[in-house]
């Protein structure tokens, strides 16, 4: 059977789609500069439906890049910072009296909007920290026995620092799941953080970026996203990885069916960005490591980003790349 007979997605509208996402990924680059790969692997977990988990030093451009996306998506920006004394009604809102009406009413907290930057995620308790997990996964949050909706495109962009430990609190395994990918930015090449230098002066270019894209448009494209087509053994490919993640000798907690669901999510998105209606096996392969190695709990019993990356490399290696 051809491939344009099993697609669900017309060629014409991934072609279509396609365009409009380079636009995008032309916005952001106009503003965060020197990142292709990982503006590329941003862009399909949005389009995915997924949130991002970016872990690198300070001053690197993470909050650039979060506020790039949010403008650039005409979505509505908020940025909690997380100190050890929040609270989770500082993150989900509270209840409060009115006397003028004599009731209770609800004060949304800053979860409330279409992206939300959560910087330093790791510095808050774990009982702020679980105050998320129902926003991730289910796009509501609970407060005072009542369930509300969060804005739909909801994007969750957290951040956290792999070097400094003092004060910190890990990120459960339940959280870490919850994350469609983690990524690491890195220092800019030189000749890019020359340009900044150069360039920049006291006004921050991604003040004045330009919505590319609706949130309406975006929620169309994820929904063609959700029906780009998996070949039944892209599939297999990626289940004799996960499976090889479970039985590894040096792994204590291996990928979840959630992880390897997200797997397939992501690398539906990325196919599409490519402007293709169905999926190849090196889509798995780049998507591999930002999407599954922070999913494995190793035996040594840290959170060590390097060493469950390479480990994710080195079970790659040993499968089979189907034809």
């Amino acid at each position: 059977m051809s491939v344009e007979m099993r697609s669900e997605v017309s060629q014409e509208g991934v072609g279509q789609a396609a365009e409009e996402l380079d636009r995008l990924r032309a916005n952001i680059e106009s503003v965060f500069r020197g990142k292709p790969q990982v503006v590329r692997w941003t862009i399909a977990s949005v389009l995915a439906g997924g949130h991002i988990l970016l872990e690198d030093v300070p001053g690197v451009g993470k909050t650039t890049l979060a506020l790039a996306m949010a403008r650039s998506l005409g979505l509505s920006f908020r940025r909690i910072q997380f100190t050890s004394d929040l609270l989770p009604g500082d993150i989900l809102g509270v209840s409060v009296y009115a006397s003028q009406i004599g009731e209770f009413q609800f004060r949304p907290g800053p979860i409330f909007a279409g992206l939300v930057l959560a910087d330093e995620i790791n510095r808050t308790t774990p009982r702020t920290q679980s105050a998320l997990l129902e926003a991730m996964s289910e796009g509501s949050v609970s407060v005072d026995d009542e369930t509300r909706a969060l804005p739909d495109p909801f994007v969750v962009m957290a951040t956290q620092n792999p070097l400094d430990h003092h004060g910190t609190y890990p990120l459960p395994e339940s959280q870490l799941d919850r994350f469609m990918v983690r990524l690491s930015i890195g220092y800019p090449g030189r000749s890019v953080e020359r340009s900044i230098l150069m360039e920049r002066g006291l006004s921050e270019p991604v003040e004045e970026l330009a919505s590319v894209m609706e949130a309406e448009r975006l929620r169309e494209l994820q929904q063609k996203a959700a029906r780009v087509h998996v070949e039944e053994s892209v599939v297999d490919y990626v289940l004799t990885v996960v499976e090889k993640t479970r039985e590894h000798p040096r792994v204590r907690i291996g990928v979840s069916p959630r992880g390897a669901l997200s797997m397939i999510r992501v690398m539906r998105a990325l196919a599409l960005l490519e402007g293709r209606d169905y999926v190849i096996p090196d889509d798995a392969r780049e998507l591999f490591v930002p999407s599954l190695a922070h999913r494995l709990s190793l035996k040594s019993g840290a959170q060590d980003q390097a060493a469950a990356e390479a480990l994710m490399e080195s079970i790659v290696g040993e499968a089979e790349i189907p034809v």
